[in-house]
């Protein structure tokens, strides 16, 4: 019997997740810490959002995340796109991709948003040297 393991990805600005799903008990490891013991709470919060709507299929696989990079929000939501993708794909079961795209579409897609380059004579993107005319 060959063991079916998915690997996804989910990426938010400069975070990165991936996930392995397999067969198992319903644990969920994000950096080898258990999704219950995530800090903070509010990214813990956006991260159960895939596992709550997928209740029922959630039980049967246990689901590992490696994420780096990015600020503790951005991992947050690459890590629940990761999952999301995961488990869609795992199940292969198109009303759990629908409630997730009704839910909210980012947790199926990547956001393509990025920082913008700074420019020459500037501070940053948009902020130029002050004139002073004097």
């Amino acid at each position: 019997m060959v063991k079916k393991v998915i690997n996804t990805s989910g990426k938010r600005k400069t975070a990165v997740a991936r996930a392995n799903v397999q067969k198992g008990k319903g644990l969920i490891r994000i950096n080898k810490i258990p999704l219950e013991l995530h800090e903070p709470e509010i990214a813990r919060w956006k991260i159960f959002e895939p596992v709550t709507l997928a209740s029922d299929s959630i039980k049967k696989v246990n689901i590992n995340v490696d994420v780096n990079g990015g600020g503790f929000m951005s991992q947050a939501n690459a890590v629940r796109t990761a999952i999301a993708r995961g488990l869609v794909e795992f199940t292969d079961d198109q009303n759990l991709k629908q409630t997730f795209l009704e839910y909210d579409r980012s947790l199926l897609v990547n956001d393509p948003r990025r920082k913008e380059a700074k420019k020459p004579l500037g501070r940053g993107a948009r902020k130029k040297r002050q004139k002073s005319y004097r």
